[in-house]
């Protein structure tokens, strides 16, 4: 799939923003990454809400090999094939991936507060003893 292709192909979705990602194309809206151009497919972002759809549909996650194990990843699914001659309805799959993607951002927001707020924590100096201050010596001024 090339990029003249994937901005054809999501039409009657609306923009999207395309580039270039491992081998293939990260596809994205309003800021949010919510589809995967690979040589293998397109993986949209699924969840507990979406990932019934694909399931009917006869669909696989996403899954990679590496040296030793097979990796599935849940949260792409393969779009189903009769929807790259559909752009309609691909648009309505398209928006619940992208509702998909926006949910999943929600979930890791207060994550990410909880470990900036550690981080913050680490860095502050921790209290010493407190130093008794010397006072300064007054001499006495010969006049």
């Amino acid at each position: 799939m090339d990029r003249e292709f994937l901005i054809d192909l999501f039409a009657d979705f609306g923009p999207v923003t395309i580039r270039k990602m491992f081998s293939g194309f990260g596809i994205s809206a309003d800021g949010t990454n919510f589809a995967m151009a690979l040589r293998a497919g397109l993986y949209f972002r699924a969840d507990d809400v979406t990932i019934p759809q694909y399931e009917a549909e006869g669909s696989k996650p996403f899954q990679y090999q590496t040296r030793t194990k097979t990796v599935t990843v849940n949260s792409y699914w393969q779009l189903p094939a009769r929807l790259f001659d559909d752009s309609e309805e691909l648009a309505v799959w398209a928006r619940g991936a992208l509702a998909a993607a926006q949910r999943a951002a929600v979930k890791k927001r207060p994550r990410a507060k909880k470990a900036a707020a550690k981080k913050a924590a680490a860095k502050k100096p921790k209290p010493t003893a407190k130093k008794s201050k010397k006072r300064p010596s007054r001499k006495k001024s010969s006049s």
